[in-house]
């Protein structure tokens, strides 16, 4: 039924029908809105999730990489000795 005809109908209630009127359209906007934030809570909590298990793989791979160019650091060190003890064998 169109809404004009559901107005009209309710008009001829009087103010009591439009109030009511008004009351339900009222609480069926109201569901929707919550129904609405609803949503997007749930979609922020997912979110969060994401981006908590995101900020964990980044934290792991600078991790690793930390290690990585730390080690790299070691391996260039002993090379450097060995080639500094190799060099002082040749020259002695």
């Amino acid at each position: 039924m169109e809404p004009i005809n559901i107005m009209s109908q309710l008009a001829s209630l009087g103010a009591a029908g439009i109030m009511g009127a008004l009351w339900l359209m009222e609480r069926r906007l109201s569901r929707q809105r919550e129904q609405q934030l609803t949503e997007s809570h749930e979609r922020i909590i997912r979110d969060e999730q994401r981006l908590d298990k995101l900020t964990r793989v980044v934290e792991h791979n600078s991790a690793a990489m930390t290690k990585f160019a730390e080690n790299q650091r070691e391996q260039t060190e002993v090379l450097r000795h060995l080639l500094e003890e190799l060099h002082h064998e040749r020259t002695s």
